[in-house]
């Protein structure tokens, strides 16, 4: 997941607040997603970012790109990233609107982390939980990581419960280290 830098969070906050003011948000992060899955291609990025290629080509290539994919504010924001040469600042900037988003709406988003993949069923159940200690709708994301052993982990925010076999095994191991 991109870390926001302060370019990006300047972009995606400066695009959210167009978007809420014109009351396009939904269009707006749709756009973002699919101008990020555009760029991503190595071959585009290494033309509408490099400052060798002309600027007038570089925002042709995101017009033919982006044109039928995207609504014009978001297609001149792309514009402005790669003449600034920031296109590498777009996943993070798509991302950080995408909290806005969520943060205006009320919701919060959470990771799980389990040692093998969760079913439809035990997600939920992890989402109902995570929903009544926050008091809040919750978007939550899963994740694998085999050295987990076995449990969950769960980070909303910046709190995180552990109740994973890996973590008791290191909370017991560190209790009898400082025991003896």
């Amino acid at each position: 997941m991109p870390r926001p830098t302060p370019v990006a969070r300047r972009y995606a906050e400066a695009a959210f607040e167009l978007a809420t003011r014109d009351g396009t948000v939904d269009r707006w992060h749709a756009d973002l997603r699919a101008a990020t899955e555009v760029m991503a291609d190595e071959r585009v990025a290494r033309v509408v970012d490099s400052p060798a290629v002309p600027l007038a080509e570089r925002e042709a290539v995101i017009g033919r790109l982006m044109g039928d994919k995207a609504s014009r504010p978001a297609v001149n924001l792309v514009r402005i990233l790669s003449r600034r040469g920031r296109m590498d600042a777009l996943p993070a900037v798509t991302e950080h609107f995408g909290r806005l988003v969520d943060e205006s709406r009320g919701v919060v988003a959470a990771t799980v982390t389990s040692a093998a993949p969760l079913s439809d069923e035990e997600l939920d159940r992890v989402r109902d939980r995570v929903e009544a200690m926050t008091k809040s709708d919750v978007r939550l994301t899963a994740e694998v990581d085999p050295a987990l052993i076995g449990g969950i982990i769960v980070r909303v925010g910046d709190k995180m419960i552990d109740a994973s076999v890996r973590g008791r095994l290191e909370r017991l191991r560190e209790q009898l280290v400082a025991g003896v």
